[in-house]
This record gives C-alpha cells, structure tokens and sequence, in this order.
C-alpha cells in the first residue's frame, strides 16, 4: 500500500479546519508542523478533484502552499519522535508515546506509538472524548471503539475498568498500529477488527458505544449505533464542529438518543448520549 504526501503550509488558524476538510475527502493521516500539516492518503483512495475543491476553498483565505509527492519509506516512529509531545487530560491521564518519561503520579497512563493513526490525544475531538470517558463509570461495562484509529479511546475503556473491550477501523494501518498499542497497554487479548460497523457487524449490546468519526459517517451511522445500546447506555461521539451539534443532536433523538452532556475545544465538540 503507497501513500501520497501532502505537506501543506497555512495559517495556524486554518490548520485544524483543513484537517477536518481533507478528511471528509479520504485523507486518513495528519502530522501537524510548524508550517501548518503533513496530508497523507493512501494512492488509490485520492480524489483529486474533492482534494483541489478543499484546496481551493481555503487558498486565498488560508494563504495555502501544498507541495506533493509519494511517502518515501521511513521509520514513521522516528518521524514521531520530532513531534509528538505528550498530553495530559486533566490531573487523571497522561498520553504519551514509549520514547517519553513516565509519570507513576498520573492514574491513568495511557502509551500511544502512532504510525499514521488518527487519535494520539493532541487533537480536540480525542481530547474532548477522553475526558467525557472520565465522567462515565466503565467498570464492568461492555464497550466498542467505533473508528478506534491508534485505539487510545478503546485503551482507555480498558484503563477505566471496562469488562470488554471491542474496536476497529476501515485501514489496515489503523488495525496494525492499534494491535500494538493495545500490547503495549496490557490489552493482549484485544484485537482490532477491519470494517465499517455494519461490514463488522457486531454481536449483542453494549453499555458504551464510542464514534469519534466525521459527521457524515456518525449521521449515517446512527441508526446502528443505537442499535448497539442497551436502554440507559450512552454514546459519546465526535469529530464534528459546534456549529453542527444541532444536525447530531436531532438525528440522535429519531434513533430514541436523549443528549446529556456535551464539551467543546477549538470549535470541535463531542457528545454524550444516553439511550431512552
């Protein structure tokens, strides 16, 4: 599997915004970079046309520079090394990649080697889910990680108490990289599937469903999402921004989803919902 690589140059501000823009068109991986970001997406998977509508969208605006080319094959935990710092949730988690001191202080300690996985805690969205998990009681509860990514919000299930882990992800790298995360968490007997949730298609009811996906996917999606609760079971989501809450909000209440708590961070929020 090749990857193209797109290091993008933009104003600081627009950084997060391309993010979520090139993701809706394919793009699965970000580095961010003092510049602005690294994009990259698998060969077969680019549009061309969806990418240079984002572009154009945001070139005069952004003052957006973009220089292509074909990943070359590195080490990609070397590549991480340069500029992933850890994170810290509050005084209770600690993300950090195995390169990086410990802190024993920290209850929850949660290591993370990304590949070219989404969800290392740095962006809002991972940030903003991981603290809801902190305000939801885990212990005993089953548990799925809806586009589980590096697999950070499934390790954290597991950290919090949960019985039963699931998770996966619709790439491989994310598959590859989480299954190592998980070892490295103490989570084993975990392992990541492939597929969307309908492709995977989960067995029985679950007490958390997590989706920290796009909009449009969590929209398609809710149905089944709800399907996968128990009544009294909560669905934290995000990926989306402030400004389309009302858009989830509403097709969550068709699917019998009453919203409880919600939080937002640089204009991104996340959800949780309970099942009525």
């Amino acid at each position: 599997m090749q990857y193209l690589e797109f290091k993008i140059s933009c104003k600081e501000d627009f950084r997060e915004v391309l993010i979520a823009e090139l993701a809706e068109v394919g793009f699965d991986s970000f580095l961010e970079t003092d510049q602005g970001l690294d994009a990259y997406i698998e060969e077969g998977l680019f549009d061309r046309e969806a990418y240079q509508e984002v572009l154009e969208k945001y070139q005069e605006v952004a003052h957006v520079l973009v220089e292509e080319g074909v990943m070359a094959k590195v080490n990609w935990n070397e590549e991480w090394e340069k500029h992933y710092d850890p994170i810290q949730v509050g005084e209770q988690v600690y993300v950090r990649a195995s390169f990086h001191a410990p802190k024993p202080e920290i209850a929850h300690e949660i290591l993370i080697n990304p590949k070219m996985s989404f969800g290392t805690g740095h962006h809002a969205t991972t940030f903003l889910m991981l603290s809801h998990q902190l305000d939801l009681d885990h212990q005993g509860k089953r548990v799925i990680d809806i586009g589980s990514g590096t697999g950070i919000l499934a390790i954290m299930a597991h950290k919090l108490g949960a019985r039963q882990v699931e998770a996966f992800d619709i790439d491989d790298w994310c598959v590859e990289n989480g299954n190592e995360n998980f070892d490295l968490n103490g989570m084993s007997t975990v392992r990541m599937g492939l597929g969307t949730v309908r492709e995977v298609a989960p067995q029985g009811i679950f007490d958390i469903v997590l989706a920290n996906i796009n909009k449009n996917v969590l929209l398609e999606e809710m149905e089944v999402y709800a399907s996968l609760l128990d009544r009294g079971g909560f669905l934290l989501l995000s990926g989306f921004y402030t400004h389309d809450i009302t858009d989830i909000e509403q097709k969550a209440a068709m699917e019998g989803l009453r919203l409880l708590k919600q939080k937002d961070k640089d204009n991104w929020a996340a959800l949780i919902l309970e099942k009525q």
